[in-house]
């Protein structure tokens, strides 16, 4: 039995999680998520509690176990409290700035780049302009937006300027290694 799938998923206070036939809503004080599931994986709730079952033990059973269990509780864990991603801005007159609920990207480009935020996402831009963070409640939508804002200007490896998370590892290459005579 997949180890993930059955671990049991705890529902926290104010959260409240209704289930249909293969449907699940989760109901938060950050927002609500609702998604579907394959037929043959199962969620109950039970004692405060949510299991996830499966029907046999197919190999394709198995393998969607584990799967459906995280997206559950990535789904009530981010109704109670959140998600976040942190990027860094590094680079000479590379910064980040709000311009109403707007993040707008100075990456080197002739123009800023603005990017909206979608229902369920904000930003925050330190002082400093060179630090963001992305929050919201749907870890996939976080993690989307993120890589959105990455992709406008991606580290690049000899200089190292660029959009990259917080605590991202750039390699960095030599460069020309010069006319030697």
């Amino acid at each position: 039995m997949s180890r993930i799938g059955r671990m049991p998923i705890a529902v926290p206070a104010g959260v409240t999680v209704s289930i249909n036939k293969n449907s699940v809503v989760v109901k938060g004080p950050k927002g609500e998520l609702s998604r579907d599931f394959p037929p043959e994986i199962e969620v109950v709730q039970e004692n405060g509690e949510l299991n996830v079952k499966r029907n046999s033990d197919h190999r394709i059973h198995r393998s969607k176990h584990g799967l459906v269990r995280s997206l559950v509780n990535n789904m009530v864990v981010g109704v109670s409290e959140g998600y976040k991603r942190e990027l860094h801005i590094e680079g000479v007159g590379y910064r980040a700035g709000m311009q109403g609920n707007n993040l707008e990207l100075n990456v080197g480009y002739s123009h800023p780049v603005l990017f909206e935020p979608p229902e369920g996402i904000s930003f925050e831009v330190d002082k400093t302009g060179r630090e963001l963070v992305v929050h919201g409640y749907d870890k996939e939508l976080v993690g989307e937006i993120a890589a959105r804002i990455r992709r406008t200007r991606p580290p690049e490896p000899y200089k190292g300027k660029g959009i990259r998370y917080l605590g991202e590892h750039v390699r960095r290459k030599a460069g020309k290694a010069g006319k030697s005579a």
